[in-house]
């Protein structure tokens, strides 16, 4: 059996080489933080009503956007918000959540896209923000990619707007998924 089993490890290694693809990237949970830096962010005020915040937050060419709104909200104080955002990236780093591994299935897209949709939250997660988000791109042919963020640089701009409430948010780790999920009981 076990020889069988390691044949058939071969033929697909060799049927993936043979076409030019590669065995898929998984990037387990603890690792799917945000990475680089956000020289270019530029942070605006819009609107404060109560304990309600509305923010602009936008990158420039080579921000590494996923790191920039983790920096915003420690910067900002933020325990909870909404966001979304268009724009334009020169990369990014899906993913596909593989629960049967508990890590996330790597969707590179290393060419320029257009931020069809960009949509996420913040909340904290050991009392620091943490940022979840899921993008969906498009490709010069009009084909899209699409999943949860794990990174990718701005290129030639993008806009997020962030909606920052009065009431925290927590999430707590879930063992059973292995993912920090947000939980509106806890208490911090």
């Amino acid at each position: 059996m076990k020889q069988v089993f390691g044949s058939a490890i071969f033929l697909l290694a060799v049927s993936l080489c043979a076409s030019g693809q590669s065995a898929p990237e998984y990037v387990p949970t603890p690792q799917a933080v945000p990475h680089g830096s956000a020289p270019g962010m530029k942070v605006k005020l819009l609107n404060k009503n109560g304990g309600q915040r509305d923010f602009a937050v936008v990158f420039q060419p080579g921000d590494e956007f996923y790191a920039g709104l983790t920096e915003f909200a420690n910067e900002y104080h933020v325990q909870s918000a909404h966001l979304t955002a268009v724009g334009g990236l020169h990369d990014a780093r899906l993913a596909w959540y593989d629960e049967s591994r508990k890590a996330y299935r790597v969707i590179p897209v290393y060419q320029q896209s257009e931020v069809d949709s960009l949509v996420g939250d913040i909340a904290l997660l050991h009392g620091k923000p943490s940022v979840h988000m899921h993008c969906v791109v498009s490709l010069e042919d009009g084909t899209t990619r699409g999943g949860h963020v794990l990174g990718g640089h701005v290129s030639p701009l993008l806009e997020v707007w962030v909606t920052v409430n009065s009431t925290p948010l927590l999430k707590k780790h879930d063992d059973k998924t292995g993912l920090n999920l947000m939980d509106p009981d806890a208490k911090p």
